[in-house]
């Protein structure tokens, strides 16, 4: 009981009043209030996303800058295809092209020997036609006479014959014209093409037009062959008119080459 009275006694201390803490922001990971942001403010998000895609606006426009340049520019001028944009490659047609110049006049030179020993062959003909029958004696047997000139001019001409007929002449055209076709088509598109590979671009003008010209005569005369092979003299001289006009082409095309031979060896290096 005294105890309880002593208790009574003492000073009661007044009590402070209990304020609840405020919550604090969990800032340990930041990761966590990003995304609770995502989810709450979008537009905001955005907004901060570009803000600090511009802090990186150089590295990132310059990783990208590739896939934003014309594809036909990138790929032609650029290296990529490496040797076929160089100085090696580019040589390969005027090289080629020049070879088959001589090789066209060589297969024209055949070609006009298969025809000396077809027109031979028809004035032979015609110069039987104008011999004179040899005449005999009353027992029937040939009078011995001394050739006359129309005779003697067939005998020269069957020798001559002969020997035009050991140079094969007509097939020998015939193979040189084939190779003079499949090479010339493919050297004259892969020219074109090569172009494209150093530059990016074709230039229409002389040189451009008179190849495409060259290379559609070649492909005209090639089909006239079949109506030869039956012997159509038209189709002959027709033949023989395109190759004349390819070759007055070929030359006159000659000195437009040469100038963009010096432009590739001035604009490409080597390999």
């Amino acid at each position: 009981m005294a105890a309880t009275l002593s208790l009574l006694k003492l000073p009661i201390l007044p009590q402070k009043p209990h304020h609840p803490l405020p919550k604090l922001p969990l800032l340990s990971n930041p990761r966590n209030q990003i995304l609770s942001n995502e989810s709450i403010n979008p537009p905001k998000l955005f907004t901060e996303t570009i803000h600090h895609l511009k802090s990186a606006s150089l590295p990132l426009t310059t990783l990208a800058l590739p896939f934003f340049l014309d594809a036909k520019d990138a790929l032609a001028v650029n290296g990529e295809l490496g040797i076929l944009e160089g100085r090696s490659f580019a040589l390969v047609h005027p090289i080629v092209m020049g070879g088959l110049f001589f090789y066209t006049l060589w297969a024209g030179y055949l070609g006009w020997q298969w025809r000396q020993v077809r027109t031979i062959q028809n004035e032979i003909n015609e110069l039987k036609k104008q011999v004179k029958p040899t005449p005999v004696t009353p027992e029937g047997k040939p009078v011995e006479a001394a050739p006359s000139p129309v005779e003697l001019k067939i005998q020269q001409l069957t020798e001559e014959r002969k020997e035009l007929l050991k140079g094969s002449y007509r097939d020998r055209h015939f193979n040189a014209g084939s190779t003079l076709l499949g090479f010339g088509v493919l050297e004259a598109v892969g020219g074109g093409v090569n172009t494209w590979f150093r530059t990016g671009k074709l230039f229409p003008g002389p040189h451009l037009f008179a190849g495409a010209a060259i290379t559609v005569l070649w492909a005209a005369a090639a089909a006239l062959v079949p109506a030869m092979q039956k012997g159509s003299e038209t189709a002959r001289n027709l033949h023989i008119a395109l190759n004349a006009v390819n070759v007055i082409l070929f030359i006159w095309q000659i000195p437009t080459g040469i100038e963009i031979v010096f432009k590739v060896f001035e604009f490409t290096k080597w390999p």
